[in-house]
């Protein structure tokens, strides 16, 4: 008869999770002893990255990413990360080992002793199962439950002595729907609306990037001739930046959002929230007189949304529907884009010239010579929130899956998450290139992952725009009228020495020439490279 760890193992086997992203401890062990050939384990340095790594991993190839960390303390220490995995609604399957059966009781030395209750709320589903024998069964149920709409990470954690116990419970291996269908009267509904519309506007948020439907939202904007906001703060670009009827990234703060949607009678939010807000500025919703149609495949964010009526449905089965049924316009919408998308702010720089060869370089100018010199297919994961505005301003998104950030705001993703995508990148055979852009500060939030990229050997590039302080910070201490905080400045810190700790090559590039010599060496290196670019303080404005 096979042991409970076989059973687990052939399960995995066929539903495709032979990549497993790991920081072992000694209640794994057990589970990962004698490790199959045929899978490939990831070792991560810290449970933060290993979780960050696994979520770009899955974003690339669509499709769930197995997770491995230690009990009690490691699935405390992912949660950094797994918050923003939850956000980006990415499938994981994340799972803990657990103290001996036998000792559960006396709650032990490194026990979880509510371990369905740790990893919330940011996990769909988290289960510890009664007995061995359901710990493949409980496998088939997290790998369903993590990729049904609304995707997420699920969490189960597994007792080390349940692994050489016999599989006596038949464990069967089923596919579930990735997508749910809009209602067709309330799809009838909204189309009536959007057809009544005089001055009809859209606004994609993420799930669009997430359903691969660039196409159908492109189609439904053009049939409508109607102009096209990217949602707040998304994480994956919505639509298409060089398209004449993109207008730009609408600002998270409640107040500014309404007062970019002035003179729009319908506004039709689809794969988004209503609204992502942060900072705090007070107005109205929407503008007076404005109705608002939000179309998400979360019935919670439906829930929570506080004004608009709702349709819970797949972004681009819906905008697939409501292009087959809204009658086309004759009338085109007169479209200014926005000098940047995605940000909260302008960028700090108006109006820049190009950088001399042998100058310091300005937070736009370096972006200005990072987009010439990157490949055209080139994916950017971005974590320098200082410099959110001018990045975007100089790097047009126009391929679709070329963007990551976190969802949650909570820095430390997006580092290991590249090093996800680079791995995923190789899997695939298509190896695109791989540019992450990291502040000074973000990079101490999961420098640890370098490590793993060294280890594997991945051709990823990580720029350290290095402005020796916390400037997002500076600027909400500006925003909040709080002057005099602590902690603000960054003297000191040494990216490059860092990265060569962690086995990464490190230079220090102080100019536009020194900055493209450095990234044609990154290009053909075996490995990551960080390229840290002093640059001058500079405190965002954010309204």
């Amino acid at each position: 008869m096979r042991t409970v760890r076989e059973a687990t193992f052939d399960l995995l086997r066929e539903l495709g999770l032979t990549t497993v992203f790991g920081n072992p401890g000694s209640t794994e062990e057990t589970f990962l002893q004698n490790f199959p050939d045929d899978f490939q384990y990831v070792l991560g340095l810290h449970e933060a990255s290993v979780v960050a790594a696994a979520d770009g991993y899955a974003q690339i190839t669509r499709e769930p990413a197995l997770v491995n960390v230690h009990t009690a303390a490691g699935i405390s220490n992912a949660m950094g990360t797994l918050i923003s995995s939850a956000q980006n609604k990415t499938p994981l399957i994340v799972t803990a080992g657990q103290q001996t059966r036998e000792m559960l009781l006396l709650e032990p030395w490194l026990v979880n002793p509510q371990p369905e209750v740790l990893a919330q709320p940011w996990v769909k589903w988290s289960y510890q199962p009664q007995r061995p024998q359901d710990v493949p069964a409980a496998f088939m149920r997290a790998y369903a439950v993590a990729l049904q709409p609304p995707a997420g990470p699920v969490f189960l954690s597994l007792p080390l002595d349940d692994w050489d116990a016999p599989a006596t419970v038949p464990t069967a291996v089923r596919s579930v729907g990735r997508r749910v269908g809009p209602d067709p009267e309330r799809l009838a509904e909204f189309a009536a609306a959007i057809a009544d519309a005089a001055h009809p506007v859209l606004i994609f948020g993420s799930d669009i990037a997430r359903a691969d439907a660039w196409g159908p939202a492109v189609a439904l904007a053009e049939r409508l001739g109607a102009p096209v906001w990217a949602a707040p703060s998304s994480e994956r670009p919505p639509f298409p930046e060089d398209h004449p009827l993109y207008a730009g990234g609408l600002p998270f703060a409640q107040g500014l959002l309404s007062q970019r949607l002035t003179g729009h009678d319908l506004i039709v939010v689809v794969g988004a929230p209503v609204f992502r807000y942060y900072p705090w500025i007070p107005g109205e919703y929407i503008p007076a007189g404005s109705r608002l149609l939000h179309i998400t495949d979360d019935p919670a964010e439906a829930g929570r949304a506080p004004v608009g009526d709702s349709l819970v449905a797949d972004a681009g089965l819906a905008l697939e529907a409501l292009t087959a049924t809204v009658p086309a316009r004759t009338t085109q919408a007169t479209v200014i884009t926005q000098a940047h998308r995605l940000a909260p702010h302008p960028p700090a720089e108006a109006e820049i010239t190009d950088p001399t060869d042998d100058g310091p370089l300005t937070p736009r100018q370096l972006f200005r010579v990072l987009r010439a010199a990157a490949p055209a297919d080139t994916v950017i994961v971005q974590e320098s929130p200082s410099n959110l505005a001018d990045l975007h301003a100089e790097w047009e998104i126009t391929r679709p899956d070329s963007y990551f950030a976190m969802a949650s705001g909570a820095l430390g993703w997006d580092l290991p998450a590249a090093v996800g995508i680079a791995l995923a990148e190789r899997d695939l055979g298509r190896n695109r290139p791989v540019l992450a852009v990291i502040g000074d500060g973000s990079l101490q939030f999961s420098s640890q992952a370098l490590y793993t990229a060294a280890q594997h050997r991945l051709p990823l590039v990580v720029v350290v725009p290095n402005n020796r302080e916390y400037g997002i910070l500076k600027a909400f201490a500006v925003l909040e009228k709080s002057p005099d905080v602590p902690g603000l400045d960054l003297p000191g810190l040494k990216p490059t020495l860092l990265a060569q700790g962690y086995g990464a090559a490190g230079v220090v590039a102080e100019t536009a020439a020194q900055v493209r010599a450095a990234l044609t060496e990154a290009w053909e290196r075996k490995g990551p490279t960080v390229i840290e670019v002093p640059t001058d303080p500079t405190v965002p404005n954010l309204v």
